[in-house]
């Protein structure tokens, strides 16, 4: 079944929008509150998003340049995401702001632009238009889970994690590549509680690897903002246990996670 562009640029939005209205009251030092991402703080999380959704604009108008960027960044070292957040540390928060917002805006009319069927390239597996905006509004919701934490700010979840939720069940095979490991041979199936109580599954029912515990839970597993062991999750197989501590949705070098510490309060300590 093709996906639902429509639906996905609606949740991309309200995602966008919620996240604005965290910003929008910020004074210039509140953007330089630190976050759970070590050496970052709010002012690079948008930086890294308004950065980002203009190379996803790139992948789509000139894979050719695309590539030729990609090969550069690639050239930074695995860090090249910290290399890059270094050179937006000089402009303020309005700047960074209204350069998000209209970065935004560009990516949401290019990528419904699309023709269906038309892979895009990307740092991981090539991807559809769908594939795409879904991983902005992945990325959208955990870097904004990152400032809502450095605002102290608890969010309420929405059913939009359905969309995020759904990108980590396809990326389960890549968390095992990215991070060096084969990549499981037997089914997974994914048994979730969404944040209505209704059941989101995937996965045939009689899978040697099963992974339950609420959506929320799993998102933040698979975007990487919580340690393993701060989630309600439950795996069953060995593989989905190995998943536990592989878990990686968005693309580029493996990363470590975070360390099963508090969320940093809205000082900076914890």
């Amino acid at each position: 079944m093709a996906a639902d562009v429509t639906a996905i640029v609606a949740d991309l939005r309200a995602e966008t929008a919620d996240l604005v209205a965290l910003l929008g009251g910020l004074d210039e030092a509140a953007w330089h509150t630190p976050t759970p991402a070590a050496g970052w703080d709010i002012l690079d999380q948008v930086a890294h998003l308004a950065f980002w959704d203009g190379i996803a604009t790139l992948a789509a108008i000139d894979a050719d340049r695309f590539a030729a960027e990609r090969q550069a960044f690639l050239a930074l070292g695995d860090d090249f995401a910290d290399v890059i957040a270094e050179r937006f540390r000089d402009q303020a928060g309005a700047q960074v702001l209204d350069w998000f917002n209209r970065a935004r805006e560009v990516l949401l009319a290019t990528l419904v632009a699309v023709p269906p069927g038309t892979k895009l390239p990307w740092f991981g597996p090539p991807m559809s238009a769908a594939s795409s905006l879904t991983a902005r509004l992945m990325e959208t919701w955990a870097h904004g889970q990152d400032v809502a934490d450095a605002l102290g700010v608890t969010r309420v979840p929405s059913t939009r994690l359905r969309q995020v939720a759904h990108l980590g069940v396809a990326t389960i095979a890549w968390s095992f590549t990215v991070h060096g490991r084969p990549a499981p041979a037997d089914p997974f199936r994914v048994e979730l509680s969404a944040p209505d109580c209704s059941p989101w599954t995937w996965g045939p029912p009689d899978a040697p690897n099963i992974l339950r515990g609420p959506a929320l839970d799993f998102c933040l597993l698979v975007a990487q903002r919580r340690h393993p062991g701060q989630l309600a999750l439950t795996a069953t197989g060995a593989d989905a246990a190995a998943f536990l501590e592989v878990a990686q949705v968005f693309a580029g070098p493996p990363a470590a996670g975070r360390a099963a510490s508090p969320v940093p309060a809205r000082d900076g300590t914890t």
